[in-house]
């Protein structure tokens, strides 16, 4: 016969085997709540970008501003403040990169690699379980705190083979808000970005705070022409 005590343990094991699914749904639900009254999010981040054929960590500081005025109508601000000021901005197809100490801004049209751009790094933001289950298979990796966030960890594995050529996998870490305190992008060649996010602060969001502030007679160029 079982003891008391063998019961208790066996009780746990079982209740603890059945939880994933459970935190899983509940993931979701803190995500699709989030979803539907999203309209925009700043925060403080921090990158490490990793290049793993030369064993070399690049990281960098700042804040980031995303405003969301419709469904897939996505316009950013990101303000790097630390190691070297940069700028990068996002309004519908124009995406500008603003170099302080060149005085000189670079315009890409990111075209019909915007819905590619934003799956890279918009990922979390706003978007619903099914828009995630529909880009990705997701495997629920358990219960995490990052920089005093309690999370969710989850591992998604894009399902279109253009987006595996550039990024393998990606780890996202959701906060009991339903909106991401870090993710972490792994692409081909031993490459990977991570990002965290701390003060996160949804609301409204105005246009005039997603727009670069570029001074007078900045010089602007169009690498891709």
């Amino acid at each position: 016969m079982f003891r008391p005590a063998a019961l208790a343990l066996l009780i746990v094991f079982f209740s603890l085997s059945g939880r994933g699914a459970e935190t899983l749904d509940s993931t979701f639900a803190h995500m699709d709540k989030a979803a539907a009254g999203f309209k925009g999010v700043r925060a403080k981040l921090a990158m490490d970008s990793y290049l793993g054929v030369i064993n070399e960590h690049n990281k960098a500081s700042g804040n980031i501003v995303l405003k969301r005025s419709k469904p897939r109508e996505m316009k950013m601000l990101v303000n790097l403040t630390e190691p070297d000021p940069k700028q990068v901005g996002l309004q519908g197809h124009k995406l500008e990169m603003y170099y302080p100490k060149l005085n000189t801004v670079q315009e890409f049209d990111v075209g019909t690699s915007k819905a590619l751009f934003e799956q890279f790094f918009l990922v979390g933001f706003g978007t619903t379980s099914a828009e995630m289950k529909s880009a990705y298979d997701i495997r629920f990796e358990g219960a995490e705190t990052v920089a005093g966030q309690k999370t969710a960890k989850l591992e998604l594995t894009p399902k279109s083979k253009e987006v595996l050529q550039h990024m393998t996998k990606l780890e996202l870490w959701i906060n009991e808000g339903g909106l991401p305190a870090q993710q972490k992008f792994y692409f081909p060649g031993n490459e990977y970005k991570l990002v965290s996010y701390s003060t996160i602060q949804p609301g409204e969001i105005s246009d005039n705070d997603v727009k670069l502030r570029l001074p007078s007679g900045v010089k602007r160029e169009r690498p891709q022409k």
